[in-house]
C-alpha cells in the first residue's frame, strides 16, 4: 500500500482521534510524560503542570546541537502545553484543583501518597470533579506491601526478574538499554485511560486507575512469571531463542545481519538459499538438537558476504533478516522516512531538530507533533488567566506571602 492510499479518507481539520480530551499531567522523568506524550501525540489537550524550577528531564544529558535544549526531554513533551506551580503551596494548589475542575484526566507519578499529602490526591480531586479519570503511576503500585518504596526504571527491571534472563549465558545480569519499564508503564497508562473514559461515557462513574512499573514488566515477560511459580527455569538465550532455530546475529563481511528462521517452511527455504538443500526437512526438534552445527553452517555463508546482500537475499525468499543498525544507520533509512518517524520540529528557541514521530498511524484523523515542548510556565498566562487569578500570584516568593 502506498502512503498516499492509506490516508485518503484523512481529515485535516483535527489534532488527532483525541482531539477534545483534556489532560492535566502532573509528572517528572519518562513514564508519566510518556502516558501524557501518548495522549498528546493522539490529539488531546495535555497541560503539563511543572514546578517553576523546571524537572528533571530539562537537565539531562544528551543535548541537541546548537541548541540548550534536551533529547529526551523534547521528545517527551512535545505536543504539551505548560504551566508552572508549586502544587506545595496553597495558591499552587488551589490553581491545580481549579484547572482539575475542567480536565478529563489527570495523571501522576509521585511516589503513592504524595499528592494525597499535598492535598491534592485523587480523593481531593474526585471532590471537585466526580467523574475525573486520575491516572497513578508508581513503581510498585498504589496497594501492596512494598508500594511505599522509592523506585526507577532499573530497580523494576531488577525486581521483576528481567534482567536476570537478559543478556548472554554465563554473563551478570543485564538491564535493558532503554527505559522499558517506564515506556511499558507510560503505554499501560495511556491504554488504562483510554479503558476508564469508556467506563466514564456508559455510567458516568470516574475512578482511580493504578500502574505500578513492576507490573507492567511482568505482564509483558511472556508468561515467564507463570513458569517461575511452577519452578520452571528460564536460562539465558543472548540473541537466539529456546523456540526457534537457527534466530541469532551473524557476522557478515561488512557488518552483521539477524536473521530470524521460526517456521519448518522457512528453514527449508533457508537452506536451499544458502546451498544445502541435502538440509531441507529438517523439523524444529532436530535443528534444536543441532543449533551449534547449523549457527555455524550458517555463520560460514554469511562471513563471506556483506550484510546488505545477506539481508537482500532472503528478503526475496520472503524470509526475515535485517541488518544490525545503530541509531545512526536507521535515522537514515528511507524506511524512516517514508514512517515520518523523525519529524523536523521548530523548537522553542528557534533550533529546527529531527524528533521521533507519533508510532501509530489513524488513516482518518493524521497525527503529527504539532508543537515542541513548552518552556516552563509557557502558558501561564493564558490558562491561569482563564481560572481567573494571576501569574504573579502563584510565584511569590515565601517569604513576601508569609508577610502579606
Amino acid at each position: 500500500m502506498k502512503k498516499a492510499d492509506f490516508y485518503r479518507n484523512s481529515r485535516a481539520d483535527c489534532a488527532g482521534p483525541c482531539e477534545g480530551l483534556v489532560v492535566v499531567e502532573l509528572t517528572t522523568s519518562w513514564a508519566g510524560p510518556m502516558a501524557g506524550c501518548v495522549l498528546a501525540d493522539f490529539g488531546a489537550e495535555v497541560i503539563k503542570v511543572e514546578h517553576p524550577a523546571g524537572e528533571v528531564m530539562r537537565r539531562q544529558p544528551f543535548g541537541i546541537p546548537g541548541s540548550g535544549l534536551m533529547i529526551m526531554h523534547e521528545t517527551v513533551n512535545r505536543n504539551k502545553r505548560n504551566v508552572s506551580l508549586d502544587v506545595r503551596e496553597p495558591e499552587g494548589r488551589a490553581a491545580f484543583l481549579k484547572l482539575c475542575e475542567g480536565a478529563d484526566v489527570v495523571i501522576e507519578n509521585f511516589r503513592p501518597g504524595t499528592l494525597a499529602s499535598w492535598g491534592i490526591g485523587y480523593d481531593d480531586v474526585a471532590r471537585v470533579k466526580p467523574d475525573i479519570v486520575y491516572v497513578s503511576i508508581s513503581g510498585f503500585g498504589q496497594f501492596g506491601t512494598l508500594s511505599d518504596r522509592a523506585c526507577y526504571d532499573p530497580v523494576a527491571q531488577n525486581y521483576c526478574g528481567w534482567t536476570s534472563i537478559a543478556g548472554e549465558p554465563e554473563q551478570p545480569p543485564m538491564k535493558a538499554p532503554t527505559f522499558l519499564g517506564d515506556d511499558l508503564a507510560g503505554l499501560h497508562a495511556a491504554l488504562g485511560t483510554f479503558a476508564a473514559l469508556r467506563h466514564r461515557d456508559r455510567t458516568g462513574e470516574g475512578q482511580h486507575v493504578d500502574v505500578a512499573l513492576i507490573d507492567c514488566l511482568l505482564y509483558a515477560s511472556n508468561g515467564h512469571l507463570t513458569a517461575g511459580a511452577y519452578g520452571i527455569d528460564i536460562p539465558k538465550t543472548g540473541n537466539q531463542f529456546p523456540t526457534a532455530m537457527p534466530a541469532n546475529v551473524f557476522q557478515c563481511k561488512d557488518g552483521s545481519a539477524y536473521i530470524a528462521t521460526l517456521l519448518d517452511s522457512h528453514w527449508d527455504a533457508m537452506a536451499k538459499l544458502i546451498g544445502r538443500p541435502d538440509m531441507t526437512g529438517l523439523r524444529l526438534p532436530q535443528r534444536l538438537e543441532r543449533r551449534e552445527e547449523l549457527n555455524n553452517l550458517l555463520a560460514e555463508w554469511c562471513l563471506t558476504r556483506p550484510a546488505q546482500e545477506v539481508v537482500e537475499a532472503f528478503a526475496a525468499k520472503g524470509l526475515a533478516a535485517t541488518r544490525v543498525n545503530t541509531f545512526g544507520d536507521v535515522a537514515g533509512e528511507d524506511h524512516t522516512a517514508s514512517r515520518d518517524m523523525l519529524q523536523t520540529v521548530r523548537l522553542v528557541d528557534g533550533v529546527e531538530a529531527p524528533l521521533t514521530g507519533p508510532s501509530v498511524k489513524f488513516s482518518r484523523t493524521p497525527t503529527r507533533i504539532r508543537n515542541p515542548a513548552p518552556a516552563v510556565g509557557q502558558d501561564n498566562e493564558d490558562i491561569l488567566g482563564a481560572l481567573g487569578s494571576s501569574n504573579d500570584d502563584f510565584h511569590k516568593p515565601r517569604s513576601k506571602r508569609a508577610a502579606e
